[in-house]
């Protein structure tokens, strides 16, 4: 590697906008769905719709047309599933590994950067990724992969490892909650280091005990797609 680190590294590259460019950074609103903030206090943040409403809401008022947000933030939208949550409160996972973009379902999703179909898969637990699809980059001698989660069931038909994929080119739709682990539509998308023997799917969220970890191996993704 030339860079001093893998996050310099991502720092350097340019990417292609995750959905269209002709959506203007500008029409970008952070969000949080923290367990600090007090706003959730009244939503059911169980519940797809409730949550759904919430955040749309959210978004017309700051009249903008993409939430994003969400990287290592502690969240109580987990503890609905059985999936995520634990008896121990340490290892509860409920650390968001990812960035999340809220927007609506159908949205087109692209390339940030060239690479090939790594894996693909429908994770169908209560609560998890629904489609997700993996692609595997390696650019400027660094390898490394990026996490396409909550997508449409057709985003991961026809598809075939090994298939080259070109920067800037659709590779996904967005899912609704039937689909897509009963959230309200939005991608999930995370940079991972090492997929380790993961297939069609690597973990989105942790506990406090593996965060060293996870946020070693899976770097803020704003550092690729510079929102803020």
């Amino acid at each position: 590697m030339l860079f001093s680190s893998f996050e310099s590294f991502l720092q350097s590259v340019e990417a292609h906008p995750l959905v269209a460019p002709s959506i203007l950074k500008s029409s970008y609103m952070s969000l949080d769905l923290s367990v600090d903030n007090t706003a959730l206090q009244t939503v059911n943040v169980s519940d797809a719709d409730d949550l759904e409403r919430f955040i749309w809401k959210y978004m017309k008022s700051n009249k903008a047309k993409i939430a994003y947000g969400g990287y290592l933030e502690k969240r109580g939208i987990y503890q609905r599933s059985t999936y995520f949550n634990q008896t121990n409160l340490e290892t509860e996972r409920n650390i968001h590994l990812g960035l999340d973009l809220w927007i609506e379902a159908d949205t087109p999703i692209y390339a940030p950067l060239s690479g090939t179909i790594h894996s693909f898969k429908n994770n169908t637990n209560h609560g998890d990724y629904g489609p997700t699809l993996i692609l595997k980059h390696h650019i400027e001698g660094v390898e490394f992969y990026t996490l396409y989660g909550h997508l449409s069931l057709a985003s991961i038909e026809d598809l075939d490892v090994g298939v080259e994929v070109t920067q800037g080119t659709e590779i996904a739709k967005l899912g609704t909650a039937e689909v897509n682990g009963d959230y309200p539509p939005h991608l999930h998308f995370q940079i991972i280091k090492d997929i380790q023997d993961f297939s069609g799917d690597y973990p989105g969220v942790c506990n406090q005990l593996d965060l060293a970890f996870y946020k070693n191996n899976c770097p803020n993704p704003n550092l690729l797609l510079k929102l803020y």
